[in-house]
């Protein structure tokens, strides 16, 4: 039996899957590691720490592999879009990684627009100007960290940074690349327009491969820390999102993805690279060759769960503080809860717009807050899908995976929100599986991904919509979207006593 490995470099945690070729996942592990908060808006890790907790969490999975190693034919990758790992000239980290969720960069943004125009930009990156993204990074270091911008020779991006690590080669990927706001996302090819108008140099950026991209061998070092065999195959991965597409089977036109991790993401699989949705939802390169998806962000989907909980009930597991949300009519008892938090992106760009509890009332118990938070997490994925749907496309059919997936009650209540048929995968491990299927893909067990998929993703359980539920939801939504223009002036009011 042969074996690959995919390894899934999240926001909290690195999740490592150890695959055969029948797709069953053998063994995993996972290793955490801290986010670094300095201040309101800012989010930042130690790329470090990626490379330590991996090593640690492939070692492990070696040692509990019953098996020769040189059976673990390849290994790839999926990460974090838009984090920002800058390198000197001797491939040494000058600062933490400025991570996907940090806001900081509104001026850079608008600086952007300036500069480039909304318009021009759209046309080339597809992709509007957000504090998320990498470039407004990298010009929010040239403006506020001079010296360190002066020393610095290549950017990289999370899992490119890792895989550099491990091989010793620097490259970057285009579903990952196409999140910088440098890629000119049709043309597969670093927008020479973009780099000059921002005075950054042609060998700033990685080159560009494809996600099954073969990249080399792990070091002897990495190997011997490992337990890893010097032969096993590396292959480049993917972003995240495109991963966590390929590991649930969107890999033809028509299928559409809900992922509810630290953030939510609604993904729709495009054959096309020249649709405009004029900005409103991202539009990326797929880890799939000459293909595309569009995408829709909550920025804090999962998170706004795991805020309420440690808020409120810290000391609780997740499976106790949604006991009793099952006998909550939908509309949780006339309580609304919006998930912007951290900000929002779709289809509101906005890093100053906050959460709000709607309707509080003496009548509420915990349950209904709980209930109110799934909802409002889900009505900000629909805002995206009901996006995808103005614009011409079907969406009768949702696969769901994440923490959203893990419980039966928010399952129903996306096929009741969404309007759609959600399927549950067999196997929850989306972006994992994802990069695991790229390094089959690139290990040559299969023609295709599509093939790939056919034999290693099975559905487990299918949720219908319920009629009734439909039609309150859809009442309930129309008063969920009157909340964000409601209270905006009123946040960037609240702003300066923030801390």
């Amino acid at each position: 039996m042969k074996y690959v490995i995919g390894v899934d470099l999240g926001t909290s945690a690195v999740k490592i899957l150890l695959v055969n070729q029948y797709g069953e996942v053998v063994h995993e592990v996972s290793k955490s590691y801290p986010l670094i908060i300095e201040k309101s808006g800012y989010s930042e890790q130690n790329p470090e720490e990626w490379v330590e907790k991996t090593t640690v969490g492939l070692k492990e999975l070696v040692e509990h592999f019953d098996g020769d190693v040189r059976d673990i034919e390849g290994i790839s990758f999926s990460g974090q879009m838009h984090g920002l790992v800058l390198l000197d000239k001797e491939n040494q980290v000058l600062r933490n990684a400025i991570l996907w969720n940090d806001t900081r960069t509104t001026k850079q943004c608008e600086e952007i627009y300036e500069t480039f125009g909304k318009e021009r930009l759209l046309e080339i990156t597809k992709n509007p100007a957000l504090e998320g993204f990498t470039l407004p990074k990298i010009l929010w270091v040239k403006e506020n960290e001079p010296l360190v911008f002066e020393r610095a020779s290549v950017f990289m991006l999370p899992k490119d940074y890792l895989r550099y690590r491990i091989t010793g080669a620097i490259h970057m990927e285009y579903s990952d690349a196409a999140g910088t706001l440098m890629l000119n996302v049709a043309e597969r090819e670093w927008s020479s327009e973009m780099l000059e108008a921002f005075g950054l140099a042609p060998e700033f950026c990685p080159p560009l491969v494809e996600s099954h991209t073969f990249v080399g061998t792990a070091t002897p070092e990495f190997a011997w820390s490992t337990g890893l065999s010097k032969e096993i195959k590396v292959f480049a991965g993917g972003a995240d999102n495109a991963c966590g597409a390929i590991g649930s089977g969107i890999l033809s036109e028509g299928k559409t993805l809900c992922s509810i991790g630290t953030s939510g993401v609604v993904l729709s699989y495009e054959e096309r690279n020249d649709l405009d949705f004029e900005g409103k939802v991202h539009y990326f390169n797929h880890g799939e060759q000459n293909t595309y998806y569009t995408m829709g962000v909550t920025l804090a989907a999962g998170y706004s769960l795991s805020w309420f909980k440690d808020t409120f009930a810290k000391e609780e597991a997740f499976d106790q503080l949604l006991e009793g949300i099952d006998e909550v009519s939908p509309g949780s008892n006339g309580l609304l809860f919006t998930p912007y938090i951290v900000g929002e992106r779709t289809p509101h760009a906005d890093s100053n717009i906050r959460g709000s509890f709607i309707g509080i009332d003496a009548a509420h118990e915990r349950k209904h807050f709980a209930r109110a938070v799934l909802e409002g997490i889900t009505f900000s994925l629909n805002e995206s899908i009901e996006i995808f749907r103005n614009s011409g496309k079907t969406i009768d059919t949702i696969i769901s995976i994440g923490g959203g997936a893990k419980n039966e009650t928010w399952l129903q209540m996306q096929a009741d929100i969404f309007n759609a048929k959600i399927e549950k995968m067999t196997s929850e491990q989306g972006p994992g599986m994802g990069a695991a299927m790229l390094a089959a893909y690139g290990c040559g067990w299969f023609e295709s991904l599509r093939e790939c998929a056919d034999v290693f993703l099975q559905p487990a359980k299918t949720y219908e919509p319920i009629p009734e539920n439909v039609e309150a939801y859809q009442k309930f939504f129309t008063m969920y979207q009157q909340i964000y223009t409601q209270t905006k002036n009123l946040n960037i009011q609240l702003r300066m006593f923030r801390k």
